[in-house]
């Protein structure tokens, strides 16, 4: 049993399967052919599979790339995970589109009515504090940079910046690309206290993307306000916009089917560019219910809803999507490029 939802990117469904945002979520691709390109040992977001299952309509019987290991089927049967194929995955992304995203259940058998029965139980992710499920146990340095054909995953040298991460379910290539430019890297469970951050002595904060329902993680709110008191450099990404903004003040919503996909376009406020992002998330910030000195920085074109913000009297900034784009466009990796500025101008 899990809330169903549907993603719209063409690539990427290993980087999906494994992102910790997707913890007690079923996916749907309405991508018709997933599988074909197999699974490789490099393309992980996470150590496991998160999602809870998988609905697509056909995985085709040959894999065929120089990179691949193994099939999906095989990936996950290994990983102990349900998934289902031969599913008409649009015409349920036209159920979910207009009914919203609901109570699923993937089940082996004749009995649909105890199926029904059983997605019936699931009440959704609203209220669900789902964080300390994906968070790591300890507190580790992470020194992993970019990848690169034929190179692999490249280390970081010469680090000029000191960043700790908060690991509410981050994925990898957030961190690879925070070391790609010259950052050393402490990664600490979500629950660490804001004063153990601090006598660290960082150059800047990292409040990463995670799942559930922010509302229901007090414990990061509060330590959220704590860094913004402090006025050290703030960067959130997807849970992080949303604890940033609670810890301000402003409330958030359940959207009606989420935003899934490596298509959506945003806006971008100062320069009236559009950018073509990756997106995974199920709550939004009501805009309204910002502070005053909450500068909105980009929008949603597809609803209008808001993709970030910064504080004007704070070092402190969040985009609502994936500018590591994994899967995705890499049109907002600039963001990075923002929180490095950030932290030399603090210093």
């Amino acid at each position: 049993m899990a809330e169903v939802v549907f993603h719209t990117a063409m690539t990427g469904h290993q980087e999906v399967l494994t992102d910790p945002s997707y913890r007690s979520q079923i996916v749907s691709f309405t991508y018709p052919h997933i599988g074909s390109t197999g699974i490789n040992d490099e393309d992980i977001e996470s150590d496991n599979i998160q999602v809870a299952g998988l609905v697509i309509r056909d995985c085709p019987q040959q894999v065929s790339n120089f990179r691949s290991t193994m099939s999906l089927p095989d990936y996950l049967q290994k990983n102990g995970i349900v998934a289902i194929s031969g599913v008409d995955t649009r015409k349920l992304t036209r159920i979910l589109r207009d009914g919203g995203a609901q109570g699923a259940c993937i089940m082996v058998g004749e009995d649909a009515e105890r199926a029904i029965a059983l997605a019936r139980e699931f009440h959704g992710i609203e209220n669900q504090e789902l964080v300390t499920q994906v968070t790591c146990d300890n507190i580790y340095p992470w020194n992993q940079a970019e990848w690169a054909l034929g190179q692999g995953y490249a280390t970081a040298e010469n680090p000029r910046w000191h960043v700790v991460a908060y690991d509410y379910g981050l994925k990898y290539n957030i961190l690879r690309m925070l070391a790609q430019r010259q950052c050393r890297i402490t990664v600490v469970p979500a629950t660490t206290p804001a004063s153990e951050v601090l006598g660290m002595k960082p150059d800047g904060v990292f409040l990463s993307n995670g799942p559930g329902d922010p509302a229901a993680c007090d414990f990061a709110i509060h330590t959220t306000r704590q860094f913004l008191e402090a006025r050290i450099p703030l960067f959130g990404i997807c849970l992080g916009l949303q604890l940033m903004a609670l810890s301000l003040g402003a409330s958030v919503s359940k959207m009606k089917t989420g935003h899934h996909g490596a298509n959506h376009p945003v806006k971008d406020h100062s320069s009236g560019r559009v950018y073509i992002t990756s997106q995974n998330h199920d709550f939004c910030v009501n805009a309204e219910t910002l502070p005053g000195n909450a500068r909105v920085t980009h929008t949603s074109l597809f609803d209008g809803s808001l993709q970030g913000f910064e504080l004007t009297d704070a070092p402190a900034f969040c985009f609502q999507g994936h500018p590591e784009a994994s899967p995705g466009p890499h049109d907002m990796a600039i963001l990075f490029d923002k929180f490095i500025q950030l932290m030399a101008e603090h210093n």
